[in-house]
């Protein structure tokens, strides 16, 4: 297995970040590179809130996410999609991972609420006291926060599978057992693009309707633009556009759409990956959802 600094520097391809950001990400990943996850003694988890369960922390192989008390607890959970993961995997290889989930709720309300609403009913520890951060003084970066680990708890890799596919590319990999070969980004065929506009204020509306903006992204190049995926930094957030090559000089929409799920102000982003130099390319929405 390559160290954690050699899986993620992978042509430095699964963030596409500035070389800021990608000089940050090599100093955390030095910084972690090796270390072994420490568990309180004894944690507490629950179904849905409600049943307090035995769930031991077995010695195989581990998918660890801890979720802080900063921003929206429920827009980083995702719940639905950890769900399709966690199948995933375990039609890959059976039995062979446990997903730890350690939150630390700003209140327990928030949380119990999400839990019901989603209908998760894989065990949780509730960590109130945030025991885990803790004990490992984990990064305030979200990035930073989700780890596979092997059955000793050393860690392997880093990233959210949920909220970056090339980061779930990379764990499936390790989890299939294959060999984690670097992109040559210097081979990929580049090309330039724009959008109209990079901010859409979605004004005052019911809470209850989804509300959508239209954002056009244009190829200013003279290669075929192609757009490889999309984050956004909210599960209420989602993105519809055309798989469909855009050549040079043509435009494609991205429909971004929000669905609150409770009333409030948000302010969320949408980071696009493709094959432009100036990617990725990030758009940002926000509204007040009464």
């Amino acid at each position: 297995m390559r160290s954690l600094l050699m899986i993620f520097l992978l042509g430095l391809a699964l963030f596409s970040c500035t070389d800021s950001k990608n000089k940050e990400v090599a100093t955390l990943l030095q910084e972690w590179e090796g270390r072994r996850i420490v568990f309180p003694s004894n944690p507490t988890f629950t179904i849905q809130g409600e049943d307090t369960v035995e769930y031991h922390i077995k010695n195989t192989y581990k998918i660890l996410t801890y979720i802080d008390s900063t921003g929206c607890t429920s827009c980083k959970l995702r719940f639905a999609e950890w769900r399709i993961f966690m199948s995933e995997v375990d039609s890959i290889r059976p039995n062979m991972l446990q997903f730890l989930f350690f939150l630390c709720p700003k209140t327990g309300m928030e949380i119990y609420q999400t839990l019901r609403m989603d209908r998760f009913k894989y065990p949780i520890c509730i960590d109130d006291e945030d025991s885990l951060n803790k004990l490992n003084h984990f990064s305030s970066d979200m990035m930073f926060q989700t780890f596979l680990l092997d059955k000793d708890n050393k860690i392997l890799a880093i990233g959210n599978p949920i909220h970056n596919p090339k980061v779930k590319e990379l764990y499936l990999k390790i989890i299939q057992g294959g060999q984690i070969v670097p992109e040559d980004n210097s081979k990929q065929i580049m090309t330039q693009a724009s959008v109209d506009r990079t901010f859409v204020s979605m004004g005052d509306f019911d809470w209850q309707e989804e509300q959508k903006a239209i954002f056009t992204l244009k190829n200013t190049g003279n290669r075929l633009l192609v757009i490889h995926y999309t984050t956004t930094s909210c599960g209420c957030t989602t993105v519809a556009y055309s798989k469909e090559p855009v050549p040079p000089g043509k435009e494609t929409l991205l429909e971004v759409s929000y669905k609150a799920e409770r009333p409030g102000y948000f302010d969320k982003t949408v980071t696009v990956h493709c094959n432009a130099e100036n990617s990725p390319l990030t758009l940002r929405i926000n509204g007040n959802a009464k």
